[in-house]
């Protein structure tokens, strides 16, 4: 989702075309930078910071904003004669490609664009709706039970999801679910609640949110270790978030036998078998699901398949998927977000030319600065530095830039232990709860909340949020530099 971080894409493009037996042109081959070209450099990504932080008043598609941005990085990376234009070497065999090609990290683009058509095509299944069905019934009708149900449900949905589509999922069920139960004046409440419980179920697995994946990847952070490190944090903080909003939107439970037999019989009116079409298919689903899980769970252990990783996993699973619909596939590639795909591939590519220009050597003297502070003092500030800049701007550009310094410094980079690279994994995810533009999914979750003709301007929703927010980053610095440290 989205969901909802700048840099770990940038690093990626490199190392993954370097690994796999490329010899991309470094910096040492190419041409001496001046301080002027690198500062003229400077100013265009600072320019594409505040495009993206001002996206709406622009009235341009993340894509459209990056897409110019990257044009005009490419056009004066090879006026200032910046860029190691082929031919690549792959496999042995030298390889002519436009410049911009290897400078995407293509199994970044997998995992997207195969996790995103197989989730969208298993919830045709009705597997989802039936889950939340489920739970809602198990409530009986108590508030405070439901919102304990649905913010679990949030987090997990999250986490094997996406933010952006759990939230969708999430806040029409809790719409439909406080309707039926006649509970609509808690409505605003769990659909904050929810939007920021988004964004701490996106911290539970390697591939729950793209910060997790660009960071992850760069760190080479396995997904067993990056759930295990993960999930304590995770358990504890939404534990917190649940506790805090069930007391700031006063939702109480059912104080007396009459309150939970009328809600009883309320909640006995819904039926989760409404949205599944057939049995076969919703199995089929179930199956499939479980089978995606145990797969990416355990890519890096499996022979061959750790070799093609987690981008070929994604679309395996989304073939697997389209053949089943195989007669009106076609309907599904209307739901991808091309937006968000177009966003990334501009990104590796203004994130490659910066680094051609050493503008990320540059801001790299200003972090190691920081980590010469100590893992205490440099983690913390970094954790916490991250969550604010997220909050104003897009995390996943963050989150790339960040990725790419920290590998290329001593004692940080190849050390996935590191309390620095789950600092800025906090921090990227986190900072989404500050605003409602730092993160995709809480953006769904004010949509919705004004779909429902509720007030809630962004001045609300920051000075709502920030309590929550405080105490999630609050946390998890404490958690990475106690724990992690």
């Amino acid at each position: 989702m989205v969901s909802m971080s700048f840099l770990a894409s940038l690093s990626l493009s490199t190392m993954e075309w370097g690994a796999s037996g490329s010899s991309t042109p470094s910096m040492e081959e190419g041409h001496d930078v001046s301080l002027g070209i690198t500062l003229c450099f400077s100013a265009v990504l600072l320019g594409l910071i505040c495009c993206l932080a001002f996206e709406e008043k622009l009235h341009a598609k993340k894509s459209v904003i990056v897409g110019v941005f990257a044009a005009l990085s490419l056009f004066l990376g090879a006026w200032f004669q910046l860029l190691p234009y082929g031919p690549y070497e792959i496999g042995g065999h030298p390889i002519d490609l436009p410049v911009y090609i290897p400078a995407i990290d293509w199994n970044v683009i997998a995992i997207i664009l195969g996790s995103s058509l197989f989730v969208d095509i298993t919830s045709k299944s009705g597997l989802f709706t039936w889950i939340a069905v489920r739970l809602t019934k198990a409530s009986g009708g108590d508030p405070v039970k439901l919102l304990i149900y649905y913010g679990w449900m949030t987090v997990v949905f999250s986490a094997v999801l996406n933010n952006v589509t759990a939230m969708i999922i999430i806040g029409s069920l809790t719409g439909v679910s406080l309707r039926k139960l006649g509970r609509e004046n808690l409505l605003l409440g769990f659909l904050l609640t929810e939007g920021l419980l988004t964004n701490i179920g996106g911290l539970l697995t390697l591939i729950s949110s793209v910060p997790n994946i660009l960071v992850g990847t760069a760190a080479n952070i396995g997904f067993v270790t990056f759930f295990l490190k993960a999930s304590p944090y995770v358990l504890v903080a939404t534990t917190i978030t649940l506790w805090m909003g069930a007391r700031r939107f006063r939702i109480l439970g059912l104080v007396n036998d009459a309150q939970r037999q009328e809600a009883k019989q309320l909640v006995s009116g819904f039926d989760e078998n409404d949205g599944i079409e057939s049995s076969g298919i919703f199995w089929f689903g179930a199956i499939m699901l479980a089978l995606f899980i145990a797969t990416i769970a355990s890519t890096s252990y499996l022979p061959l398949i750790r070799d093609l990783k987690m981008g070929y996993v994604a679309l395996l699973f989304a073939v697997i998927m389209l053949v089943r619909y195989r007669a009106t596939a076609d309907r599904f590639y209307q739901a991808v977000d091309w937006d968000l795909l177009g966003f990334f591939a501009g990104l590796f590519v203004v994130i490659n030319v910066m680094e051609h220009a050493l503008v990320l050597d540059l801001i790299g003297g200003g972090l190691r600065r920081i980590i010469a502070l100590g893992e205490a003092s440099g983690a913390g500030l970094i954790l916490v530095t991250s969550a604010a800049a997220s909050s104003v701007t897009d995390n996943i550009p963050l989150a790339a830039m960040l990725s790419k310094i920290l590998s290329a410094t001593e004692g940080v980079g190849g050390d996935p232990s590191s309390p620095f690279w789950w600092s800025v994994i906090f921090g990227a995810n986190l900072g989404g709860n500050l605003t409602p533009i730092g993160s995709a999914s809480t953006l769904v979750a004010v949509t919705i909340i004004h779909k429902y003709n509720l007030k809630l301007t962004f001045v609300d929703f920051v000075r709502t949020a920030l309590p929550f927010a405080a105490v999630h980053v609050g946390l998890a610095t404490v958690y990475v530099l106690v724990f992690l440290g």
